[in-house]
């Protein structure tokens, strides 16, 4: 752990912060009395996550037959933990603003990569569906920190991607003196996200964990990280496709015990929700 960068970052002031709806939802979740009445009002105080809720509780991919035209019902129907991961996705968005077209891959691959773990999740039982899709809303957004503090720098990690071929984890090696799993990382930390989520974030490349025995942080960890390859393999927020990445063969596959053909099937569910919905996320 980055002691000097954890610092920097608890510290800074002109970090974006969890915007202040998102905020009192998960306030209000902490409560065993709290109404779906009383988590209408707080989020209906921010008309657009409002309505960007309303817009992706009617999507396929929450399985809803009827349609949704009111907050209190997409609580009832969707129920409290997803609605607060939903309030987090739809508020969070505006921390990828201004949407130039590094924003808008960024916030693509973020939110396809939620939707992936959400989805793996499911299917294997390995981790809490909702933290799983806010991990992988989550796992880049340090990219979108470093994008924010230094505009000029991050290009440059860009561009020697695109312009030589590099891995994004090589290019920031050779420009940053520190990496985005960190980053994003302790502006999770500041956020108040479970330790899980944060330490998720942290080695979701690295995949290395103090304790061994942590059965679903490692679960939790490789849902996330495997997520983000189903992304990069079909090129979702990325210059294009890393066809001949080989699912199956990845260490989160392996710690995640699935074969071929579950990674197949997964894939598949993956593509087909994420582009029957796509226009409910990412626009």
């Amino acid at each position: 752990m980055n002691k000097e960068l954890e610092t920097a970052i608890m510290t800074a002031g002109d970090l974006p912060t969890i915007p202040v709806v998102a905020t009192k939802v998960m306030q209000l979740m902490e409560s065993e009395t709290t109404t779906a009445e009383e988590l209408a009002r707080v989020v209906a105080s921010d008309p657009a996550v409002a309505a960007r809720v309303i817009k992706i509780s009617n999507s396929s991919f929450y399985g809803c037959q009827r349609q949704i035209q009111t907050l209190s019902t997409a609580i009832v129907i969707l129920g409290f933990n997803t609605l607060k991961s939903l309030v987090v996705a739809a508020s969070v968005k505006q921390v990828y603003k201004p949407f130039g077209l590094t924003e808008k891959m960024l916030w693509e691959h973020s939110f396809a990569a939620g939707l992936a773990a959400r989805i793996i999740a499911s299917s294997t039982r390995a981790a809490n569906e909702e933290e799983a899709f806010l991990g992988g809303l989550f796992h880049d957004i340090g990219k979108i920190i470093m994008n924010s503090l230094d505009k000029d720098k991050f290009q440059q990690v860009m561009q020697r991607c695109y312009n030589e071929g590099l891995t994004f984890e090589d290019a920031e090696a050779s420009i940053f003196p520190f990496c985005h799993d960190e980053v994003g990382a302790y502006v999770v930390k500041k956020w108040n996200f479970p330790l899980a989520m944060t330490n998720a974030i942290l080695q979701h490349h690295k995949l290395q964990f103090d304790d061994p025995n942590d059965i679903y942080q490692i679960n939790l960890t490789a849902v996330i990280a495997l997520a983000d390859m189903f992304c990069l393999k079909l090129g979702i927020g990325e210059r294009e496709p890393q066809e001949s990445l080989d699912l199956a063969a990845s260490t989160p596959a392996s710690m995640l015990n699935l074969d071929e053909t579950r990674i197949d099937m997964l894939l598949n569910l993956f593509t087909e929700a994420f582009e029957k919905d796509k226009s409910y996320f990412v626009t």
